[in-house]
């Protein structure tokens, strides 16, 4: 296991999160940053900057991460938009582009900023374009006028926790072979952070729960209240404190 230099402090919770995230990954393939850099196509230096949190990968790097290491790409690719996101709009810089690394700059334009402004500019035509209407209905006497409403900013929710039909789980707890098992799923290395769902995510809720952390509800859905519950649990069992399970806390919850 590597002995990991402690992340800059100014970095945005989320791209912490994916740097542990790669940096667990890298440590449970026990391949060394040489090792990485061959199978990967992108060198040790720069690998030393990605998981060091000095830098943030390109996509590719993070697919080849992933290939490399014999990871499902689908999840590590989302947290690592996610992570990227926080970084264009944090004070670290925005991440490296994806060309070979060492190599020349690619003197294209950001493809994905430019996608984001069309969108944005298109849902602030058609807005205006609805307000228009609305206005000219009004006016022409077709609805009558009703009380000003008062403009409230609220929490935009994520579509698994606005969703009423959301999967609710039953805990089943067992003990096999010195293990306890809650008969959701018997992962003992699946890597969970905040933003994740699943099966996997209710079985920690229910061994959260056995072990006297409160995970609020066990739906599956890997909230606030399961991260702070997974930081007391490491914070108990002397384990990194990174809200993050994987091997190690797996480990301690099972028992």
């Amino acid at each position: 296991m590597s002995r990991w230099a402690a992340l800059p402090a100014e970095l945005d919770p989320r791209v912490r999160r994916f740097v542990v995230c790669t940096r667990r990954l890298k440590d449970h393939s026990g391949l060394s940053l040489r090792q990485l850099a061959a199978r990967t196509g992108y060198s040790q230096k720069s690998w030393e900057r990605y998981l060091g949190g000095r830098s943030l990968p390109p996509r590719e790097a993070v697919a080849a991460l992933a290939a490399a290491v014999g990871e499902d790409p689908t999840r590590l690719l989302a947290r690592h938009e996610v992570a990227a996101e926080a970084w264009r709009r944090g004070r670290a810089g925005p991440p490296e582009p994806p060309v070979a690394p060492d190599g020349p700059d690619d003197p294209r334009p950001p493809v994905r900023s430019a996608r984001v402004a069309l969108v944005a500019g298109a849902v602030a035509l058609v807005l205006a374009l609805s307000t228009t209407a609305l206005l000219a209905v009004r006016l022409s006497g077709g609805e009558p006028a009703r009380p000003r409403a008062t403009l409230v900013a609220t929490d935009v929710q994520s579509p698994a926790s606005a969703s009423p039909s959301a999967p609710h789980y039953t805990c089943r707890l067992t003990r096999v072979a010195g293990r306890w098992y809650a008969g959701l799923s018997r992962t003992r290395d699946a890597i969970l952070a905040e933003g994740q769902a699943g099966p996997e995510v209710a079985e920690a809720q229910c061994l959260l729960r056995r072990a006297g952390f409160s995970p609020g509800a066990v739906d599956g859905i890997y909230g606030p209240l399961t991260h702070r519950a997974v930081e007391q649990a490491q914070r108990r069992n002397g384990l990194v404190v990174d809200g993050i399970v994987g091997p190690h806390t797996w480990k301690a919850l099972r028992g």
